[in-house]
């Protein structure tokens, strides 16, 4: 076998064994669990003298609520949803422009989850109490507020809720929504009483048991997610198990404190939910883990202050709870002082190149309006950008074809002397400056491509429910078509995805994508050696099944990138004097009689 040949099934292997080695044998790293005892909870409990919130000592565990639980709508063009009056929570919210299914009568999302059913789901904020109070002093899970003023939670109307003890103190809670997915939180304690209180405030998001659409899949980030001061950090829920405390040990939380700025909160691969304090506010990010409970808890803690009679005394926060939106990210970013916010997003190991190809991919999304149009562009953009590398590549290979009368006669003169052989080799492409692993490099550059667009279309919700043409509604998802009802026109299902007759039965991508790699490997004459052959026979067919199970965006991008490699490959070998004999190659022209 020439060495041409010897380079592309030599990259070609390459390909397949770091493909299955990705999926194998690539966990994302193990986050650092820190130590929380000496520091924060100490701090928090003894210098302070404020318990911890409510959920882990002091308080009951959280009632059950009845569907009858007074309520305050949520509504703008995103969300809709409602606020429980027992405990304030923020407990119920639809993500109204996104479908369970690619289908446009599908249920809408559901993010947060009332108390009483479930998978419950919700942000509560509060007062930790300290000094002489206690926690029936202060306003917790299950206090009933009282409305002050407008009723229903918009855009244009923020709602005030209200509580006060026997002790002189009124708390006050305002919440307010903005036209996408961010909710301000503003606590205010106004003391009329004759002593002093002290309180720490705090907010918290719990989630009842893991989710129900957990992937547990190492390519995407589920669990908590968390910046502080800069410092991006990732726990799953397995993870999170580790820092279980029971309604009376405190010690095993994990503690993050944050000097300057950051928040918390819940990711899953498509939404988000967050706690945001003010910018250049100090606090303490807390998660834990209830097990006999199975309750998942991030919090943010602040500094106890002491509230004097007839003083009061405000605190903010934000909540995130939506959709992780590139758009929406970037704007809370940019123009509302949240740190990092589009590392929301799991842009994973390679952010070097998942996040430019993504902006990219989104920005030609923008202008075409379709997004198979924009992978199929992008496609094109980014063979155009290694163009030079792999004219070098394949003008290397047409000059190892015109060196092969010569390389035959070093082998002639060689003989068995392999040591000899290979230094005569090696003197032959000095002397015509040819390089034969040239050959390897254009799909050696490929490999981090195709890796970084398959975490781009697995993560980023624009890619999600992303309509091609047809019946490629959802490019995120397999090719819905299948050989096993003649791609539809047969009156029965396809496969499931996943399935192993979704496995055999392939779609129509994974096919074309089958045949423009044994085209692009018809460019050259099979190998003499009857298993290299074989092998060179084999590989594009085996390709075919291992890609047909993945999203379709990524079989679109590697069929264009095959089609876009066999012009320029034939393009270049045409330039250099050499006609690629296709049909030839394919078995299907006539053999000369004899």
């Amino acid at each position: 076998m020439d060495d041409q040949n010897k380079n592309l099934l030599l990259a070609t292997a390459l390909s397949f064994a770091v493909i299955l080695v990705w999926f194998l044998l690539f966990p994302p790293p193990e986050p650092a669990v820190q130590d929380p005892n000496a520091s924060a909870v100490a701090q928090n409990s003894a210098a302070s003298g404020v318990p911890a919130v409510p959920g882990v000592a002091g308080e009951a565990p959280l009632v059950e609520t009845a569907a009858a639980t007074p309520r305050i709508e949520i509504s703008n063009s995103r969300v809709a949803g409602s606020i429980s009056l027992v405990g304030g929570r923020i407990d119920e919210l639809s993500l109204l422009g996104y479908g369970v299914s690619a289908e446009r009568d599908s249920e809408r999302v559901g993010l947060l989850r009332p108390i009483g059913g479930n998978n419950a789901y919700y942000a509560l904020f509060g007062w930790a109490p300290g000094g002489a109070l206690d926690f029936a002093d202060v306003p917790g899970a299950n206090t009933e507020w009282r409305v002050v003023g407008n009723e229903r939670l918009t855009v244009d109307t923020p709602v005030t809720l209200e509580w006060s003890n026997d002790k002189g103190l009124v708390f006050q809670r305002k919440i307010s929504l903005d036209e996408r997915y961010m909710f301000t939180v503003t606590q205010t304690l106004r003391n009329d009483g004759p002593d002093a209180a002290r309180v720490a405030p705090y907010g918290l998001i719990a989630r009842h048991g893991t989710p129900p659409d957990l992937e547990n899949f190492f390519i995407s980030h589920e669990g908590v997610i968390q910046i502080a001061d800069g410092k991006l950090s990732e726990d799953d829920y397995s993870d999170i198990m580790d820092y279980a405390v029971s309604e009376t040990e405190r010690a095993p939380m994990k503690v993050t404190e944050v000097a300057s700025g950051g928040w918390i909160g819940f990711g899953d691969k498509y939404w988000m939910t967050a706690l945001i304090p003010a910018a250049g506010t100090p606090f303490r990010a807390v998660q834990k883990y209830f097990p006999n409970r199975d309750v998942f808890q991030t919090e943010t803690r602040f500094d106890a202050i002491t509230v004097e009679p007839g003083q009061s005394y405000d605190i903010t926060h934000r909540l995130f709870a939506g959709a992780k939106e590139w758009e929406t990210l970037r704007a809370y970013q940019n123009n509302a002082a949240v740190p990092k916010f589009v590392d929301a997003i799991d842009w994973g190991w390679f952010f070097y190149l998942t996040k430019p190809i993504f902006m990219l991919l989104h920005w030609l999304n923008l202008q075409i309006g379709n997004m198979g149009w924009a992978i199929l562009a992008l496609t094109l953009i980014l063979m155009a950008m290694v163009l030079p590398l792999a004219y070098k590549s394949y003008v290397s290979m047409a000059r190892m074809k015109e060196l092969q009368p010569e390389m035959e006669g070093i082998k002639e003169r060689a003989g068995d002397d392999r040591q000899k052989l290979q230094m005569e080799m090696m003197k032959l492409y000095k002397e015509k400056k040819v390089n034969p692993a040239a050959g390897c490099l254009p799909i050696l550059i490929q490999i981090p491509i195709f890796f970084s667009l398959y975490k781009v279309i697995f993560v980023t919700i624009e890619l999600r429910h992303a309509p091609f043409f047809g019946v490629f509604n959802d490019l995120s998802a397999p090719d819905p078509t299948s050989i096993f009802n003649a791609f539809g026109f047969l009156p029965w299902a396809a496969p499931t995805p996943g399935s192993l007759l979704a496995l055999i039965f392939i779609g129509l991508l994974p096919i074309l994508l089958g045949v423009t790699m044994w085209l692009q490997m018809k460019l050259n004459p099979a190998p003499t050696d009857p298993v290299q052959k074989q092998i060179f026979g084999w590989m594009p067919w085996v390709f075919m099944f291992i890609l047909g199970g993945f999203a379709s965006g990524l079989v679109i991008y590697w069929i264009a990138n095959n089609v876009i490699t066999f012009v320029q490959q034939y393009a270049i070998m045409r330039s250099h004097g050499h006609k690629p004999d296709l049909f030839g190659n394919m078995g299907l022209k006539k053999k000369p009689a004899k």
